[in-house]
């Protein structure tokens, strides 16, 4: 089965998902789905955490000095 295949695949199930249920439901399978799929990636090693972190992490130039700190909260 190739990827166009597959993607069809889901698709066809996401839309069944949504006709018969409703768009909360389906979209709550599609969430679920990829967290298993995170879950199972993560397990054979093919997820690495720390490369996501550097990846969505802020990106600063080098020599900008850090930001500042936030002010302090008033209670």
């Amino acid at each position: 089965m190739t990827q166009k295949q597959f993607a069809a695949l889901l698709g066809f199930a996401f839309a069944a998902a949504w006709i018969s249920f409703n768009i909360g439901y389906a979209v709550l399978c599609l969430a679920a789905a990829g967290v298993f799929y995170a879950g199972a990636s993560f397990l054979q090693g093919e997820l690495d955490l720390g490369e996501l972190q550097d990846r969505f992490a802020p990106r600063q130039t080098p020599g900008a000095p850090p930001p500042p700190p936030p002010p302090p909260r008033v209670r």
